[in-house]
């Protein structure tokens, strides 16, 4: 288990450091709309390369904070049952749920992604507006965001294991409690 529990260690400091880059992301975000905002009706002046930016910098918040997302289990959950249980039965039905639903979707979206970027890239795809941006970078973001999914997943499913079989996972973190979310 031990090769399995620093691969894990790995993804975790990887995903990690793509959810801080997200984080800054955000608010690169912030300052293109508030500048754009600023420019188009301080000045009168705008620009399709602004207003692209601003998407592509959302794609990536979105794309590279969605891994950070489960590493820390801050994902959303279906919490009919999930509250009601003690903790083994939640690394259960964790695991199923990673096995079942998560691995297989993402494993699919990695793929079927890629040669939507590859094609863009290739062609060296650029906005069909006027001054707009490459297009390949913002495709870009659906494979990469989609694989640091799918290899959290793995991490969590190894920490999972690793707790049911009695082994300290070592410096990585296993959610095993529940807190019901405020509403």
């Amino acid at each position: 288990m031990s090769p399995f529990l620093a691969f894990s260690r790995a993804v975790d400091a990887v995903n990690e450091r793509f959810g801080r880059v997200a984080d800054w992301l955000v608010l690169a975000a912030c300052a293109v709309s508030a500048g754009n905002a600023f420019v188009r009706y301080g000045v009168s002046w705008s620009s399709n390369a602004l207003l692209e930016a601003q998407w592509y910098l959302f794609a990536g918040m979105v794309m590279l904070g969605a891994s950070y997302t489960l590493f820390r289990n801050e994902h959303v959950r279906v919490d009919l049952l999930y509250g009601w249980v003690g903790p083994r039965t939640r690394l259960w039905i964790d695991i199923l749920g990673l096995l079942v639903f998560l691995l297989p979707a993402m494993a699919l979206l990695a793929w079927m992604t890629w040669p939507f970027f590859l094609d863009s890239f290739l062609r060296g795809e650029t906005s069909s507006d006027a001054g707009g941006l490459i297009r390949w970078p913002v495709k870009l973001m659906m494979p990469l965001g989609f694989f640091l999914v799918l290899a959290q997943g793995v991490s969590e499913l190894i920490k999972r294991i690793a707790v049911l079989r009695g082994i300290d996972p070592g410096g990585v973190q296993v959610f095993t409690e529940y807190t019901r979310p405020e509403q």
